[in-house]
């Protein structure tokens, strides 16, 4: 085991890497689609202005470094006065201690760095529930994960949906990202829904100012994530009055990834929310051919949106669940004894 710098790795390495990964979710989530080589060191490495990832991997050591197979990989990803791991093990080689040796090295890392406290995801029906429980780690909220087929979409009732917003309203849409003069309005929206709803994990947008949002956006493009937005403004004030995000990975086209949906407090009940969720599926049509599928996450208590969801033609597809260690603690429990 090595701690690993994507932006330096070989092609071999980084080859070896996806095939592992795509192993992973062929016995984990054999429904998703695999992944493709394309922009994953720069997924890997690219982070915003003020976050640091750090990767180790387990390899072959039987061969020259930068020409073994890589078996596991683990990402710390340092923001905040927190840690964030991210661990794969490949299927063949778990229950002989590979992971926890990625989370041990990594753990001691977020030690060493003065941070106090460390997260990772773990995905509902797979060992890594079993797994995290056993070195200490507490359950702190879990989201229901939804995937929409676009070959199931009834679009003409869809059309309805679009068109459902009330008067006083209308809807934008934006590839790439919101236009310069909308930012300022777009991340207050942002702003103003994270404190209307700080209890809500779906409303905890990662970039509500003005300049973070820019560099939000501009990870998002160097990482190989083609955003696209849609926006419903009101036209009376300008405000931003809701929005909804997704990002296309290079790494998986067949299925995009939904992310923030919000709409402000005061502009609720006036068909926001399902108007401009149903426009961004009409644009994609368009936008990605390649596209199939959209998944889209929710904390279960979200009730508005997964009735929005539902809609849509979304169906649950299963939990996943958010885990957090002290990382003094973890350290201790994961050091080898005599």
């Amino acid at each position: 085991m090595r701690e690993w710098d994507p932006r330096s790795a070989s092609d071999e390495e980084i080859r070896s890497l996806v095939e592992t990964v795509n192993h992973v979710l062929a016995a984990d989530l054999p429904d998703d689609p695999p992944w493709q080589d394309v922009q994953v060191r720069e997924y890997l490495a690219e982070t915003m202005p003020g976050e640091r990832r750090i990767s180790w991997v387990a390899e072959d050591d039987r061969l020259p470094e930068g020409e073994g197979k890589v078996f596991g990989h683990v990402t710390l990803l340092l923001l905040g006065d927190t840690g964030v791991l991210e661990v794969i093990v490949h299927p063949e080689l778990r229950r002989r201690g590979l992971g926890q040796q990625l989370v041990a090295v990594a753990a001691r890392r977020a030690y060493l760095e003065g941070f106090s406290s460390i997260g990772v995801e773990a995905i509902g029906g797979t060992g890594a529930i079993g797994f995290y429980e056993a070195l200490g780690f507490e359950r702190d909220y879990v989201e229901t994960r939804s995937v929409l087929s676009l070959s199931s979409v009834d679009w003409s009732a869809l059309s309805g949906m679009a068109g459902g917003i009330s008067t006083g309203y209308r809807v934008e849409y934006h590839p790439g990202g919101p236009p310069a003069e909308l930012l300022e309005a777009y991340a207050q929206a942002k702003l103003e829904a994270q404190d209307d709803d700080e209890d809500d994990p779906d409303a905890r947008p990662s970039s509500s100012d003005p300049q973070r949002l820019r560099d939000s956006l501009d990870t998002l493009h160097r990482r190989g994530l083609k955003p696209y937005i849609v926006l419903a403004i009101h036209e009376e004030t300008g405000e931003v009055a809701g929005l909804t995000e997704l990002v296309v990975p290079a790494q998986h086209p067949e299925r995009a990834d939904q992310y923030d949906t919000i709409v402000v407090r005061k502009h609720r009940g006036y068909g926001i929310d399902r108007a401009i969720k149903a426009r961004m599926l009409f644009e994609l049509r368009t936008a990605e051919p390649e596209l199939r599928e959209v998944q889209t996450w929710n904390a279960q208590h979200n009730e508005s949106m997964l009735k929005v969801n539902a809609e849509l033609g979304y169906q649950s597809d299963r939990d996943w669940y958010e885990y957090i260690a002290d990382v003094a603690q973890l350290v201790h429990r994961l050091e080898p004894t005599d």
